[in-house]
């Protein structure tokens, strides 16, 4: 059994225990300022103060993290790790007054990336992917959502769900896969909605299931895209083979999304740009998490979403990156916490815990990792010298990580 010992440090998001965090909740932080931390066989094993220091443990290989500050690494809820090519020419389409749902209108948007995606063969895909997913690492992000809807088809949101299984097996990182068939309606079944949502339930979803494909089950329920009703038919259909259900909410417009989420016990409702009070209302009197995804409203230039009413109310949130190449092609979660301070307000502290341990929760992760509590998984991020806890995302353009720490080892 291998053992490690970091000591001198700040240590981020200390706790015994780590309940879903709740309104006012998201902006308690534990920490201790000089402190050490042990990791045995990949786990943190104890943690405390250095004045209190186990004499045993003083012959342990150690890490000085003097002036340096220790988090659990970020939990990434919300990405579409896995697609084919790039979408620059339609960001400049945006720059020039084009919208999203237009370019998705005329055979652009999702639509894009699944024409690409259908002709790309399953190996690059899954080398570009774990790329993709390496770059995060060493970012920071430990555990992560990925999932398909870039496919539309049978057999390319099958060759999806299998590259996002390759990752699993073969990367350190806490993955869950997630179901996204329903991201949009492919051409052929433009004026047949029935006839696509068949496809869904009757052959994507038995494969899904035989294979073990997937986790989750997820819907863009938006108007122009999938309607509560649709959503909600979708969803049980996945929940009927043991998927729960994560709905897109609420991006566009108020389309029902998060309402629909909660009548279905959804794990988290995720976008929210567009709330008012009947949304809010339902999010904060349920168990669902509201995961807000900054970047995307920052890439289409849309107001920000209300995390601030969000978290007056009692709402459990998230953040995450929401990486995909049409609508936010960075999985930065520094980043991602960063502009949640400047453009939400949010602060340090709650962007902190929305991105770590409420991020593992609306994985179901919570018990796993996104808080540094003996027993849990070592996935840490040891930042560089730093001020103070605030400089984190304060200093958005600088590099602050000096070492990620995923499953006990470093990358």
């Amino acid at each position: 059994m291998s053992s490690q010992l970091i000591v001198n440090a700040t240590l981020v998001n200390v706790r015994d225990t780590s309940p879903v965090l709740r309104g006012m909740e998201l902006a308690e932080l534990p920490c201790i300022k000089d402190g050490w931390l042990l990791i045995e066989d990949r786990h943190v094993a104890g943690i405390g103060t250095m004045e209190e220091m186990p004499a045993g443990l003083n012959g342990l290989p150690r890490i000085d993290a003097a002036g340096k500050f220790v988090l659990p690494a970020w939990c990434d809820s919300h990405t579409h790790l896995v697609y084919a090519g790039s979408r620059e020419t339609e960001f400049v389409d945006k720059l020039r007054g084009l919208s999203y749902a237009e370019i998705n209108a005329r055979g652009g948007g999702i639509l894009n990336s699944a024409r690409i995606l259908r002709e790309t063969p399953e190996e690059v895909l899954f080398t570009q992917a774990w790329s993709r997913l390496d770059e995060l690492s060493r970012l920071g992000t430990g555990a992560i959502e990925i999932k398909s809807g870039y496919g539309l088809t049978v057999d390319a949101e099958l060759k999806m769900l299998r590259v996002i299984r390759r990752l699993k097996e073969r990367s350190r990182l806490s993955i869950k896969a997630t179901f996204l068939g329903a991201h949009s309606y492919p051409p052929e079944y433009r004026d047949n909605h029935q006839g696509y949502i068949d496809l869904i339930t009757d052959e994507m979803l038995p494969v899904i299931a035989r294979e073990g494909l997937a986790d989750y089950i997820d819907v863009f329920c938006e108007q122009g895209f999938f309607s509560p009703l649709e959503t909600e038919a979708i969803c049980r259909a996945g929940m009927a083979v043991g998927l729960k259900p994560k709905i897109h909410a609420n991006q566009l417009n108020l389309s029902g999304g998060v309402q629909t989420g909660v009548k279905l016990g959804a794990v988290s409702v995720d976008h929210l740009e567009m709330m008012d009070e009947d949304a809010i209302t339902a999010l904060k009197g349920s168990a669902t998490i509201g995961t807000l995804l900054p970047t995307a409203a920052f890439f289409l230039r849309m107001a920000f979403q209300p995390a601030r009413q969000l978290i007056d109310a009692g709402c459990a949130i998230a953040l995450a990156s929401d990486l995909n190449p049409g609508s936010s092609p960075s999985g930065n979660m520094n980043l991602v916490v960063s502009m949640s301070c400047i453009q939400m307000r949010m602060l340090p502290e709650e962007a902190i815990n929305a991105a770590t341990l409420n991020g593992a929760h609306a994985m179901e992760l919570g018990a796993v990792t996104g808080s540094l509590t003996p027993g849990k998984r070592a996935d840490l991020i040891i930042t560089r010298p730093m001020p103070s806890l605030a400089y984190l995302p304060y200093a958005f353009g600088t590099n602050l990580i000096e070492r990620v720490m995923i499953d006990g080892e470093f990358v």
